[in-house]
């Protein structure tokens, strides 16, 4: 597994472009921003995305998929939790095309010899998920190296994105994370120093 991030657009957000390196076929998680630069990327290495998965569908994760499905033919995967949901007067950004594939906890996306495993961690979002995929997870806006994602979004729940962060860590073992911004951390160092995940875990 080969890893790639671009942190695109103004919100610095980090779009993963996660390749199978036996079959070049590679996944693409929450293309936000600048679909030029992620599809020349795809083309300067050869590869074939068959999928694109969302951790959920707030606009700086979205703002690139029109392009890059229109361009790949991937097939794209999000929680329905997140499908046209109305903030107040807004839209949530996104209405799911009618091929959409909707996923939930426990279900499964491969690509190539790769397999990805959907986590259900809502609070950021409703429709919020974690991709888990061998050693790595993918977490979108709910873990962050040493925080976590905002609650204070209409339709953010403090208490279900506590009760997401001790799921998480709770898992067995240690992983890498990638979060939906920031840098890279490892789920051990957030059991340890993350104040927000300490948190939670005392209200257990």
């Amino acid at each position: 597994m080969h890893i790639k991030t671009l942190v695109v657009g103004l919100f610095e957000e980090n779009c993963y472009i996660v390749a199978d390196e036996s079959s070049l076929e590679c996944a693409i998680i929450d293309p936000g921003a600048e679909g030029t630069r992620i599809l020349d990327y795809l083309e300067e290495n050869h590869l074939r995305c068959s999928a694109v998965m969302l951790t959920h569908a707030h606009a700086d994760h979205i703002g690139a998929l029109e392009i890059v499905l229109d361009e790949t033919n991937a097939q794209l995967w999000m929680h329905a939790g997140d499908n046209g949901v109305v903030i107040g007067s807004e839209p949530y950004a996104l209405v799911a095309p009618p091929e959409t594939r909707f996923y939930a906890e426990g279900d499964s996306v491969e690509v190539g010899a790769l397999r990805f495993t959907v986590l259900e961690t809502p609070g950021h979002t409703p429709g919020s998920v974690c991709l888990v995929c061998e050693n790595a997870i993918f977490t979108g806006d709910t873990l962050f190296r040493g925080s976590c994602g905002r609650t204070d979004f209409p339709l953010g729940d403090t208490g279900a994105m506590l009760s997401s962060l001790r799921r998480l860590s709770r898992l067995e073992g240690d992983y890498e994370i990638y979060p939906g911004h920031m840098g890279a951390t490892t789920l051990e160092r957030e059991r340890r120093f993350n104040q927000f995940v300490l948190a939670a875990n005392s209200r257990s």
